[in-house]
């Protein structure tokens, strides 16, 4: 289980990297670190990065017009986020197990 007082830390500046439009630049930042090697070649990291934002754009857009209208959130906008929350919990247990993770806590998650 993840240290409460690290979630914490984790929360605030996760919040202050969104309100300084900063979240996604962050999160590549963070992935370019922990996945690519160092002598990665410029070209693929770059290739990576269209990847990495392509894929935000993607999850966001779609969230976006997947919600029903109105401010508070419906019973199908609930099912939605947990099928994607279950979706990208798969990928997750897959991933690390193909790289030797499991047990460890890449993103707050320990399984």
């Amino acid at each position: 289980m993840i240290d409460p007082k690290l979630k914490a830390l984790t929360d605030v500046v996760t919040k202050e990297l969104a309100d300084r439009g900063l979240l996604m630049e962050a999160g590549w930042v963070s992935y370019e670190r922990l996945v690519l090697s160092p002598e990665a070649p410029q070209i693929q990291r770059d290739e990576c990065r269209i990847a990495f934002f392509s894929g935000a754009m993607h999850l966001f857009s779609s969230v976006m017009s997947f919600l029903d209208p109105g401010h508070d959130p419906t019973e199908n906008d609930m099912k939605r986020m947990s099928q994607l929350n279950a979706e990208l919990e798969r990928f997750l247990v897959i991933f690390k197990a193909k790289h030797g993770l499991v047990g460890k806590a890449p993103y707050g998650k320990n399984t």
